[in-house]
């Protein structure tokens, strides 16, 4: 039976240097350069897919291949993900197409509710979305962002009610929290870093960058 591990477990196993865990699951970006060779990247993975009985979701871009790993069966990662993005790995290295684990992202906008199921149907609708759970929406075309409602206990007039939630390589996190700074924006809190730090731009509009760290990992 397939068992569920954590996001730590993901990455201190050997062979998955490629990879990062994000929000969607454990996701790497291959830059290919040329249509042709992300053709050819794609064109193993699918085999390789098939003969594990485990597929991925795959972008394919002119100039990169982006891959998504998750196991549905367990609604979280597994041994089976790592089985496969090691081979993934060595196909693309086969390929001699590069891994740029900094290039993955996953981009969240979370909506401040104080009664969620008076406003999720409503995005549900408007977007075309499908619900998770009681506070998740999600695109099940797979390519836009996913809503997530956060419960408040009493309004809090002073705050924007949305924010954006941008899930990042744990390594890349300091270095996007003090690009953000660079650029105008300011620390609101740190409190929960490294799971996320919460960052305002020069008019108060928040972002949370995120991490799989300090999560129960």
């Amino acid at each position: 039976m397939t068992e569920r591990i954590t996001a730590r477990q993901f990455h201190e196993s050997p062979g998955v240097e490629d990879w990062r865990v994000l929000f969607s699951g454990a996701c790497a970006h291959f830059r290919s350069g040329s249509f042709a060779a992300g053709v050819a990247l794609v064109d193993a993975i699918g085999s390789l897919a098939d003969a594990a009985d485990h597929h991925p979701d795959v972008d394919l871009r002119y100039r990169g291949v982006t891959v998504r790993l998750w196991t549905h069966d367990v609604d979280g990662l597994s041994e089976r993900d790592v089985g496969l993005a090691r081979q993934i790995s060595e196909a693309a290295r086969r390929l001699g197409v590069p891994a740029a684990p900094a290039d993955v992202q996953d981009v969240q906008i979370a909506i401040d509710a104080l009664v969620g199921p008076d406003v999720v149907p409503f995005w549900r609708a408007v977007l075309g979305y499908r619900q998770v759970g009681d506070e998740d929406l999600l695109d099940p075309r797979g390519r836009g962002p996913s809503l997530w409602f956060q419960h408040m206990d009493a309004p809090r007039p002073q705050r924007n009610r949305v924010h954006v939630d941008i899930s990042v390589p744990h390594d890349q996190a300091e270095g996007r929290v003090a690009a953000a700074l660079a650029a105008g924006g300011h620390l609101v809190s740190d409190e929960h870093a490294p799971a996320w730090w919460t960052l305002a731009d020069a008019e108060g509009n928040e972002a949370d960058l995120a991490t799989w760290m300090g999560r129960g990992d």
